[in-house]
This record gives C-alpha cells, sequence and structure tokens, in this order.
C-alpha cells in the first residue's frame, strides 16, 4: 500500500524537528520512535518523551490515509544519506514500512500508532501570550547557561519563567551563579510562574528562529504549549520552589569598574589555559587604575594578565571560577560589560550599561 510520495527535503526537515528529544535507550521501545499520520496531502509527525512533545507537519502525495511509528533515528539516517532532491516513496505492508529512493530499498518496522503516548494541554486553564520568536530566543540566552545540569535540586535543573503584567522574567542559577533577564510583553496578565526543564529550555532554544515571526505561549497547570511556525512543543513542567532570587541580587555594591567584553573575555581565557583543571579559579585583583587577573596551577605555574581601569578605590582580592566568568561574557552581545564588587568575601554583579534588565551574579571562590 502506499503512503506516499515526497521529495526527501520535505520528509527530512520535520523529522528533525522532532527527533531531537527522542531518547537513543529507552525502557518503551516505542519511545524511540516517531509518529506519522497521513490525512491527504497533509502528514503530521509527533515524538515524545513522556516529559516533552513535539508535532510538526509537512505535505506530500498521493497515497492512501495511515497512522503508523518508525524508528526516528534509523529513519531520520536515511534520509540524511541521501542525495539532495531524491524522491522518496513510502509504502506500508504488514508491519513495515518500505522506503524506496532511486536505486535504494529500506525496510523498516513499525510499532502501531494506537500504542503511542500523546500529551493533552488543558486551554481552560491557560493564561495565554504572544511574543516575537527573536525576542524569546535572545532571553533565553541571556540566562539558560546557568541552569544546573543534574543537580539533586531538581528545580535548578530548569529556568524560571515569571508573567506578571507586561513584563516576562527569566532566571536561571546552579547556586554558583545567577542570570536574570526581563523584557517587556504586549500584555496584561496575571502573576503566572513557571519552571521550564532543561531539556525543553535547550530544545526551544534550537528551534527558535532569529525572526520576529510569532511564539504563542501558553501555560497551564503542570505544563506549557509553545507554538510557532508549524511547530507545537508541548511540556510538563518541574514542580518545585526556585530559590528567591530577587533576594540573590546584590543592591550596593560600591566599587564600579565599565570594561570591555571582547578584552576582558581575551583575558580570561588566556588565565584560564593555566587554571586547575577541577577547580578552574583565578584571583581577581582590583587596585588602583589595575586590574589583575591571576592564575595558577598544581605544577607552580601561573599566568598574569592586567588591564588598566578607572578605577581609584579601596583594593580588592576575590576569587572567582573562570567558567562562570567566560560564559557571562560569551553570552552577552554588549561592547562593554559593568562589574559591581564589595569586598573578597561578596559576590560580584555583572550588569550591561544603560540595560536594567540583565543582572548576572557570581559567588566568590576560595583559592
Amino acid at each position: 500500500m502506499l503512503l506516499l510520495t515526497a521529495s526527501r527535503e520535505a520528509l527530512l526537515g520535520p523529522l528533525q524537528s522532532v527527533s531531537g528529544i527522542v531518547e537513543k535507550r529507552h525502557t518503551l521501545p516505542i519511545l524511540s520512535n516517531v509518529l506519522i499520520e497521513k490525512h491527504g496531502d497533509d502528514v503530521t509527525l509527533l515524538a515524545t518523551d513522556i516529559e516533552i512533545q513535539i508535532r510538526t507537519s509537512g505535505v506530500a502525495s498521493g497515497g492512501t490515509d495511515a497512522s503508523f511509528t518508525v524508528g526516528a533515528r534509523k529513519f531520520q539516517d536515511i534520509l540524511r544519506a541521501l542525495s539532495d532532491g531524491t524522491e522518496v516513496n513510502l509504502k506500508l505492508e504488514a508491519n513495515r514500512l518500505s522506503l524506496h529512493a532511486g536505486k535504494s530499498r529500506f525496510a523498516l518496522q513499525t510499532l502501531p500508532a494506537s500504542d503511542y503516548p500523546r500529551m493533552q494541554f488543558n486551554d481552560a486553564e491557560a493564561v495565554s501570550f504572544t511574543v516575537s520568536q527573536k525576542a524569546f530566543k535572545r532571553q533565553l540566552a541571556q540566562v539558560a547557561y546557568s541552569m544546573a545540569a543534574q543537580d539533586i535540586r531538581y528545580y535548578l535543573n530548569g529556568l524560571l519563567v515569571v508573567a506578571q503584567g507586561n513584563e516576562l522574567r527569566m532566571v536561571a542559577t546552579d547556586g554558583h551563579r545567577l542570570a536574570f533577564a526581563s523584557a517587556e510583553i504586549d500584555a496584561d496578565l496575571p502573576k503566572t510562574e513557571v519552571i521550564l526543564p532543561r531539556k525543553t529550555v535547550l530544545e526551544l532554544a534550537r528551534q527558535l528562529a532569529d525572526s520576529d515571526e510569532p511564539l504563542e505561549i501558553a501555560l497551564a497547570g503542570n505544563q506549557a504549549r509553545f507554538r510557532f511556525g508549524p511547530i507545537e512543543l508541548i511540556t510538563k513542567l518541574i514542580d518545585g520552589k526556585f530559590p528567591d532570587y530577587e533576594r540573590v541580587i546584590p543592591q550596593n555594591h560600591p566599587k564600579l569598574l565599565i570594561l570591555g567584553r571582547t578584552m576582558l573575555l581575551a583575558s580570561l581565557h588566556r588565565a584560564a589555559i593555566l587554571t586547575n583543571e577541577k577547580f578552574r579559579g583565578v584571583r581577581v585583583v582590583l587596585s588602583s587604575g589595575s586590574l589583575k587577573i591571576i592564575s595558577s596551577n598544581a605544577e607552580q605555574e601561573e599566568a598574569q594578565e592586567e588591564i588598566e581601569v578607572d578605577y581609584a578605590g579601596d583594593s580588592v582580592d576575590i576569587g572567582f571560577n573562570v567558567t562562570y566568568l567566560l560564559d557571562v561574557l560569551t553570552n552577552s552581545a554588549t561592547d562593554e560589560i559593568e562589574l559591581r564588587l564589595n569586598d573578597g568575601n561578596s559576590s560580584a554583579l555583572i550588569t550591561l550599561p544603560g540595560d536594567e534588565r540583565f543582572k548576572y551574579v557570581v559567588m566568590p571562590m576560595r583559592i
């Protein structure tokens, strides 16, 4: 039974949009598959790992309406290996999917579409708003690198989103540093707080376009839904109490430096070469007219960078994990950054000149 005929690209594009969340090894074999449904000339592809679900659509011609699931990775690898512009025919015979492309033939096992789990979203309870894909993606980039990866405090392995009135806030912390970014949105919303899982955040960052095309966001109970272009992403939320981030952000650090971002980034990269591989610590020594960055390691090797600064106050000697400093500088797009310090035992605050909507706090470390 002929299912459909389509170009390689018409199938590969939608498949790549959904298959990023598919786990290579799963306790439920069907979760390694992608669900494909054909109705007329419309083809819908859906993938889930139970926590996240992504659906998208494409266009194909001919064939018969049908629903089935097939191994996402193998199907994607086959399409990738075909030449550009190749016409692909899919046929369903018993429990096998036959793929014909030129002189190539492939037969893949399928599993019943009726067994495939699906996530439903409750629109009735949703708080909804729309932003541009570009604005949301930029805001994600400002904070996402501060998420924890595998912290036992599971609520840190995600990103806090707070929608209130006409403001959208994002906050991420791993307990050693914290990034905060806010943006104005065209809405008037009741205060709504959710924690997006790390995997969802990374998938949105990968899929969203740098364009003014709309991103529709709906938050309801323990779920969130994102719609953009032909893609719909539904995700479960992390159930937990996020730390009081406003209490963490310093208010009155007296020592202010305005530094060239690329120059500071280059100095830190050089100093990082000779840091201890495990602790990655650098000393930042501020004195009148000078900012020194000093690193050393277990082999007694040392590096020192010196930057001239417009500063005439008291000296400060403070240690930081250099990775935390490199992350914020790499993910900022400004020419200059503002560094605020208090003393050797207090956190540092990094902001952007003329921008009250971004704050980055990094805790000191003993060196």
